[in-house]
């Protein structure tokens, strides 16, 4: 068999994989690790999900130790080796835009990062650190979720704060950009034309952001110097008043990484629940905190949405995409409710199967429901940049 890529993409609980053949980037395998940390779950599917047979049983407890699990199960299987791998990392900082080869330079340049990515950051990094140990030399790829993004014009990644602040490089970054640039490409395939035209991506998952499109390229997004801002998330608080972190902190007498801890690990569903942070398990649950977390959610999303409207003076489709973007037509159905003077007719059938176009044929605005795939897009700059494979 000829060499595989292997593509790592280390969340804050989880650790998904993939494998493809190299010079063509043929899917072989893809999985993950979920509920690091707590009740943990493994899954492959694919051709050559079964080398995980023979793995040993680990408790998988923290990411290194997912890490090393997996790497393992791969030596195990030599006919899988890897010839390269590739790797999702959240912030590329101003300094990386495109895919990169990783030597030791880049990762001195990426663990300067770690403070305006701590719940991803570090867990990216050491996937890399982790594939250099196991395979000394084997080409690594960096790719990263803020790269989409820096096609937004400059006006919109401006904070309105003193301009030497800006000067070193404290601006609006966004992320999720692999999986916009995702949709983006595939989105010819499903909407035709009307993929040139002016697009809302809503990636809604466990971090949740909306980026506005024009041409299929980025030019708002509702994350910015950090990935705590813009939408309600699982535990995150998305945007707040700057003025309630000082609040926080002169009278309540919290310090910063009380503060970091209470909006990033506390808040969003979980916090305004009390519950949960997870979308199924409020559905199901008669308290009517879980009731008022799923509409703050789906009114965030609404005017964050009206916000990327104006951006981009006007809206042709909307897409829906990652984990509650794909498998909660009841958040679907909220939001595009409270978009419908926009011209959005949902069609209750089809919104309700959760693939393809789900608004009605008659509706002003097409909204769509596009699976995620995050290591796609890796997979081809390792061909790219590794095999010399040719670009899409």
């Amino acid at each position: 068999m000829s060499p595989t890529i292997l593509v790592l993409n280390a969340g804050s609980s989880s650790l998904k994989f993939a494998l493809y053949a190299a010079g063509t980037a043929e899917i072989l395998c893809r999985g993950g690790v979920s509920g690091i940390g707590g009740a943990v779950k493994v899954a492959a599917t694919g051709a050559e999900a079964s080398f995980l047979d023979a793995a040993p049983p680990v408790a998988h407890d923290d990411h290194e130790t997912a890490v090393a699990w997996l790497l393992d199960a791969l030596r195990r299987t030599p006919r899988l080796a890897p010839g390269a791998a590739g790797h999702r990392v959240v912030h590329g900082g101003a300094d990386f835009a495109d895919p990169v080869r990783v030597d030791d330079a880049v990762l001195e340049a990426l663990d300067r990062l770690v403070p305006l990515a701590p719940a991803h950051q570090p867990h990216n990094l050491a996937a890399i650190r982790a594939v250099g140990k196991a395979w000394p030399g084997l080409p690594q790829v960096a790719c990263f979720d803020t790269a989409f993004h820096r096609t937004v014009p400059r006006l919109a990644q401006l904070f309105p704060i003193p301009h030497a602040l800006t000067d070193e490089g404290i601006v609006r970054y966004g992320f999720h950009g692999l999986s916009y640039q995702h949709i983006a490409e595939v989105l010819p395939q499903i909407a035709g034309d009307g993929a040139e035209g002016r697009v809302i991506v809503a990636h809604l998952g466990h971090g949740a952001s909306l980026c506005a499109l024009k041409a299929r390229r980025s030019v708002a997004t509702t994350m910015g110097f950090t990935a705590f801002d813009g939408l309600m998330m699982g535990t995150r608080s998305g945007a707040i008043d700057p003025g309630l972190v000082l609040h926080l902190i002169r009278e309540r007498g919290l310090d910063p990484e009380a503060v970091a801890d209470l909006l990033n690990a506390r808040s969003g569903l979980l916090g305004v629940s009390g519950l949960s942070d997870d979308v199924r398990v409020l559905q199901d649950s008669s308290d009517p905190r879980a009731a008022e977390a799923l509409a703050l959610f789906a009114y965030r999303a609404v005017r964050e949405a009206g916000s990327l409207m104006a951006a981009l003076g006007g809206l042709d489709a909307l897409v829906f995409t990652a984990g509650i973007g794909e498998h909660a037509p009841a958040v679907r159905a909220a939001i595009c409710a409270g978009l419908a003077w926009a011209g959005i007719a949902l069609d209750e059938t089809r919104n309700e199967a959760g693939a393809g176009r789900i608004s009605r044929d008659g509706s002003g605005i097409a909204v769509y429901v596009i699976p995620a795939d995050e290591e796609a897009p890796i997979a081809r700059a390792v061909d790219r940049l590794v095999f010399g494979a040719l670009p899409d």
